[in-house]
């Protein structure tokens, strides 16, 4: 538990901004109109490609286990970010093509 009390004091203005962007993030995206959905989710597809090869690069230089698990869980996560936003927008782009009678 000192441990835990610790990590919190000594990285409190980290989990800050942590808690911060998340809470921003949250309500710049419920608020953002269909219309520009598409660009901003290429525009996410994006920064998730630079979070896989940042990952790949901190896995391959990993020493220990949580290196390693940190390392693969991000790769995991920005995977399915990706995937997602290619489902999502494909979906989108559907819409707006023309239907065959």
């Amino acid at each position: 538990m000192d441990q835990v009390i610790q990590f919190l004091f000594t990285y409190h203005q980290e989990i800050f901004i942590v808690v911060l962007a998340t809470f921003l993030g949250f309500e710049l995206i419920a608020n953002v109109p269909s219309v520009l959905h598409t660009p901003l989710m290429s525009g996410a597809n994006a920064i998730s490609g630079v979070v896989i090869i940042g990952a790949i690069i901190y896995t391959g230089h990993a020493s220990d286990w949580l290196d390693i698990t940190v390392g693969s869980l991000s790769l995991f996560l920005a995977t399915l970010n990706v995937i997602g936003g290619f489902v999502v927008t494909d979906r989108m782009l559907e819409m707006f093509k023309k239907k065959n009678k």
